[in-house]
């Protein structure tokens, strides 16, 4: 009794005498198609209520209730400065600017000089630390609410801006750090040495020679914890009660829900724009930083 046995077909490769298995063509093209239709029905899918959205933050009441997908009548920015002032949106931006703002400064410096001292210095406890701040990744936020309300009302900080900056801080700073740790870790040792035997000190090393090495995985953690603070909603409803305080998402849910009685869509659909809109141009701005490398900013 004999067995046949099948054999690949192999065909050789330009330029070498060692045969390659062949390939047919319809399997090169079939995962190529079936990921551009996914990408394009993923776009649309986050596109298309985007513009939705700045189309009727240009029309009136009437218009979106009665051509909800149809083009404007006229092109105003009303809705805008209604909403900029009558529902006090200009001064939910500035404070979200400032707590933003100050957060990131301060959240980036902390964990950038944090995961530098763990991920380049030997010291006793080092691995404690870091697995505490992993740990840290893993609590849930909603946990530490009522623990957090009672810490600011004791030192007088709730309901203020410095008391949601500082919460802010405090939960960036996990991300940050274990974001940050692979990136001073895998620094050339020979960088740091140089710089030593040139004289330059610990505080100088970090910041003129090491730090600007890490500049893609520091741009690339700035974009992510922006999005993340810009969009953050249970830590301000929670611990920011003061309503001349209120950031951007307090005063829009705010809003929102008020929209119902007030009829006031037109104004609600500028609103989520004006909120929108900073995220989308930080990203434009900021996102050739996140095809850099290490290796690039050591040849910089």
């Amino acid at each position: 009794m004999s067995t046949e046995t099948t054999t690949p077909t192999y065909d050789a490769a330009p330029g070498s005498d060692n045969p390659v298995p062949a390939r047919r063509a319809g399997d090169d093209r079939f995962v190529p198609t079936v990921a551009h239709a996914v990408l394009v029905l993923w776009c649309v899918l986050v596109v298309a209520p985007m513009l939705w959205t700045v189309l009727s933050s240009f029309k009136t009441n009437p218009e979106i209730f009665g051509e909800p997908f149809g083009l404007p009548a006229s092109w105003s920015f009303a809705n805008y400065a209604d909403a900029w002032t009558e529902a006090e949106i200009g001064r939910a931006f500035f404070n979200t600017v400032v707590v933003v703002g100050s957060a990131l400064v301060l959240v980036m410096l902390l964990g950038a000089m944090c995961a530098y001292v763990l991920g380049r210095f030997e010291f006793p406890g080092r691995r404690a630390i870091y697995y505490l701040m992993l740990a840290g990744l893993t609590f849930p936020v909603f946990l530490a609410i009522v623990p957090l309300f009672f810490v600011l009302e004791n030192v007088g900080l709730r309901g203020t801006l410095p008391g949601l900056i500082l919460t802010y801080v405090a939960f960036a700073l996990p991300f940050t750090v274990f974001f940050l740790y692979s990136f001073f870790r895998g620094l050339p040792d020979e960088i740091s040495e140089a710089a030593a035997i040139d004289g330059a000190g610990e505080w100088r090393t970090f910041f003129q020679v090491m730090l600007p090495m890490a500049r893609p995985g520091m741009a690339s953690v700035a974009i992510f914890n922006f999005l993340g603070l810009w969009n953050q909603f249970l830590l301000p409803v929670a611990l920011n009660t003061n309503e001349e305080n209120w950031v951007l998402s307090q005063r829009l849910a705010s809003f929102v829900s008020a929209a119902g009685y007030r009829s006031e869509f037109d104004q609600m659909f500028a609103a989520v724009v004006i909120t929108i809109v900073p995220v989308l141009i930080v990203y434009i701005i900021f996102q050739r930083q996140l095809q850099g490398s290490v290796s690039q900013g050591t040849m910089k």
